[in-house]
């Protein structure tokens, strides 16, 4: 078992990593941003009270700024895709979670204080739950509903807003 000080452990190249090589700002309308205020706040390693790094903060104007990006893209290029091909990138990003399971689960790890094992199972969990709605894109469909003789009444089932979502705690918000 290595040590969180052994340079080979998840934890130590996760918290390197996280220091020297990803960036810190927030990822809206594809691409990497600071915050409107420029203020940032250090994240804390709960094992050891040791400072991880800084990430920019978050104020209701940045909130403001993602929602509309994601509006727009919802309302744009995503609601144009395919059902097929919205399933299709959805079980890519499940790869992609499963591919970079172990740095994912170090960084879990090292955010809150985890087991890095428990993390792994976590990242394996939010891989399914991709993979699970990935499949179900393309099986929504509308159905004709027998009312009257004289009425034709169909329901067609379509996304209608974004998903998006705060992280208040230690806990895994990968893809919400």
């Amino acid at each position: 078992m290595s040590s969180p000080l052994d340079c080979k452990s998840p934890r130590y190249v996760c918290k390197h990593v996280v220091q020297q090589q990803l960036t810190r700002s927030r990822f809206i309308n594809n691409e990497f941003v600071k915050g409107v205020d420029g203020k940032t706040f250090e994240v804390i390693n709960p094992t050891d009270e040791s400072v991880i790094c800084s990430v920019h903060e978050a104020t209701e104007k940045d909130v403001d700024i993602a929602v509309s990006a994601a509006r727009k893209a919802f309302e744009g290029s995503w609601r144009k895709e395919t059902p097929e091909n919205r399933g299709r990138l959805l079980v890519k990003l499940a790869d992609l979670f499963e591919k970079n399971a172990d740095l994912l689960a170090a960084v879990e790890s090292l955010d809150n204080g985890k087991a890095v094992n428990m993390a792994k199972g976590d990242v394996g969990a939010c891989a399914g739950c991709l993979r699970y709605y990935g499949g179900w894109a393309d099986k929504i469909e509308g159905k004709v509903v027998d009312t009257t003789h004289d009425t034709f009444n169909y329901i067609k089932k379509e996304p209608v807003s974004h998903l998006h979502a705060i992280q208040l705690t230690h806990s895994l918000t990968w893809w919400w």
